[in-house]
């Protein structure tokens, strides 16, 4: 069995590549395809060159986030990755849109696999997808305060290869997911519900473009940003290690005795120990600590402000008086 802060130490240095291979591949080929994609996302997608990566959202018209998508063009195919389970849901919803454009989609799940790391690739892959995640991308906006070394250090890549030709010596996802968790980095299997939008979890950096032409769900991702606040937001929690144990997906985060959120991913960090993002109410107190209820009883965390209490509201429109 693998030491995984030695695994996740290799991962960072470049030695090693993480198993990813659960993941779906999805191909879009045809000469109307970006324009396509970024008709229907939430990124502006026709300027993308060549193997230059990209990052986009499929919202549902309400703006709530129903896909993530990690895109990378070859010149003739768009590669899309997404999440384990995600790519049969994503390919029968573009199957639907395709009317009379020139775009064929395919499932590659069965031939393709995904491995990542950090600045590294295998020789055998087909494309690299390398995450824009560090740094806000043009049309992106920020909402974190700060820039924490985790984050600025996040050279994230993701690489398709033939399944016949996974490498050996993978490392297990869960050192990457402590990472991923370290680096505040949002991801559908975990951080998404039914209810979620992209400004609670600081996701306009990377996979929003403001200034881009209409797409379902930009009136929502438009208003949220300028004149509205997100009625959640991602905190990354410290957690008391002192019993040894680590919250699951969904246990309850309180404040006090009444409910504040709920965790959506944890591990234990080769530096900072066990930690965990977590999706709170928008209001609560970012000086207050917090308890986590787990199976094995309560954990006391602490708050690293991910996404502001008063994001949103960009646009400072002031309120008229109220006529009594």
């Amino acid at each position: 069995m693998s030491n995984p802060f030695t695994d996740q130490s290799a991962l960072l240095a470049g030695e090693a590549l993480a198993d990813l291979s659960d993941r779906d591949v999805l191909t879009v080929t045809g000469p109307d395809r970006l324009s396509w994609l970024d008709s229907l996302t939430s990124q502006r997608l026709t300027t993308l060159e060549p193997h230059a990566p990209a990052e986009t959202l499929l919202l549902d018209p309400s703006g709530r986030i129903e896909h993530a998508i990690r895109v990378v063009d070859d010149g003739e195919t768009a590669w899309l990755l997404v999440d384990a389970g995600r790519g049969e849901p994503l390919a029968a919803f573009l199957q639907r849109m395709r009317f009379l454009l020139r775009v064929e989609v395919a499932d590659r799940s069965a031939e393709f696999a995904t491995v990542g790391g950090f600045g590294t690739a295998p020789g055998d892959a087909v494309v690299t997808w390398r995450d824009p995640w560090s740094a806000v991308v043009a049309g992106g906006w920020q909402y974190a305060p700060d820039e924490p070394e985790a984050v600025a250090r996040w050279d994230w890549t993701e690489s398709v290869v033939p399944r016949s030709m996974l490498p050996d010596g993978l490392v297990p996802e869960d050192a990457a997911e402590a990472l991923r968790i370290a680096a505040r980095r949002p991801r559908a299997a975990t951080e998404l519900d039914a209810a979620t939008i992209p400004h609670e979890l600081d996701w306009l950096r990377s996979a929003v473009h403001l200034a881009k032409g209409c797409y379902r769900g930009q009136e929502t991702v438009a208003k949220v940003h300028n004149l509205g606040h997100p009625p959640r937001r991602l905190v990354l929690l410290h957690l008391d290690g002192s019993e040894g144990g680590l919250p699951a997906h969904g246990d309850e985060v309180l404040l006090g005795d009444k409910s504040a959120g709920r965790i959506t991913a944890a591990a234990r960090h080769y530096e900072l120990g066990p930690i965990a993002l977590a999706v709170v109410k928008r209001t609560t107190d970012p000086g207050a600590a917090l308890t986590v209820r787990t199976g094995d009883g309560d954990m006391a965390a602490a708050q690293e402000v991910i996404v502001p209490v008063d994001a949103g509201a960009t646009a400072d429109v002031p309120r008229l008086a109220r006529i009594r």
